[in-house]
């Protein structure tokens, strides 16, 4: 009998130990795969056109936006990174043409957000099952703040971290209807990045202490990751048509850009 139960033991020691290997291989992969990339384009998926688009529509691959990650890094930052990875429910493909048939070529803007609540509660949003259209929500990146970026939907796929948007640019007024019962928004050629709140923002005030000075470093260092110019960094309160967001409050422009222009790529 005793040497059934060591051998039982034995089993259950080595069955959790091998779990935390299939665990770290998965998770190493992901990064590798997902993460933000140095010296390569992010990777092209096959676009396929949803259901909004009409039939017969072309499904020609998405052109190249933007989003293309450099090599050119500050060595003496890097900020902790982890991977907590939307539900797919929560995101999508970016679509080759709206849900009229046009072509969508529009290059890729940055939306800076917040998240008003901690990280764990936006990752276990998002991380949850939403059958409902009306219901998905996720960001790309969440930086906390000790300046962790939190990498929650890859890169080439689409976030829904915007409804009614639209961007008013150099090119003029940008925003795609890729589903046609609902608004246009600017979610097919938008890389959303959030920052949590700090705790005395967990209301509808118009202002909060603001962010750490690991978020503005961990910010600029992750668009210093990619070609998207200063021009296209933009807010979730600049491109809002519904007149409900102020996000991120609080946010010291200067600051980032002391840090943003501190990288050789994107220097002042």
């Amino acid at each position: 009998m005793g040497d059934r139960r060591w051998f039982k033991i034995g089993v259950y020691i080595g069955a959790f130990c091998l779990a935390m290997v299939v665990t770290m291989v998965l998770a190493t992969t992901y990064k590798v795969l997902f993460g933000p990339p140095q010296g390569i384009a992010a990777a092209e998926p096959s676009y396929t056109v949803e259901a909004a688009a009409p039939k017969g529509t072309s499904k020609a691959p998405l052109a190249n936006q933007g989003l293309i990650y450099t090599a050119e890094n500050n060595p003496s930052y890097r900020p902790p990174e982890r991977v907590e990875l939307a539900d797919p429910s929560n995101y999508g493909e970016r679509y080759a043409v709206d849900a009229y048939g046009q072509p969508l070529n529009n290059e890729f803007l940055a939306v800076l957000h917040e998240t008003v609540w901690s990280a764990n509660s936006a990752i276990n949003t998002f991380q949850t099952y939403h059958p409902r259209d009306a219901d998905q929500v996720s960001y790309h990146s969440i930086i906390d703040r000790d300046g962790t970026v939190i990498y929650v939907v890859p890169p080439e796929k689409r976030a829904f971290g915007a409804g009614n948007s639209v961007f008013e640019g150099a090119n003029g007024p940008e925003t795609a209807v890729t589903n046609p019962a609902f608004a246009s928004s600017v979610n097919n050629f938008a890389y959303h990045i959030s920052l949590v709140t700090p705790s005395d923002g967990q209301d509808n005030a118009s202002t909060h202490s603001g962010y750490t000075d690991a978020q503005y470093k961990s910010l600029a260092w992750l668009m210093a990751q990619t070609t998207i110019p200063e021009a296209r960094i933009t807010t979730h309160a600049a491109v809002d048509r519904s007149g409900s967001r102020q996000d991120p409050r609080s946010f010291n422009w200067p600051h980032f850009l002391e840090y943003l222009h501190q990288y050789p790529s994107r220097a002042a």
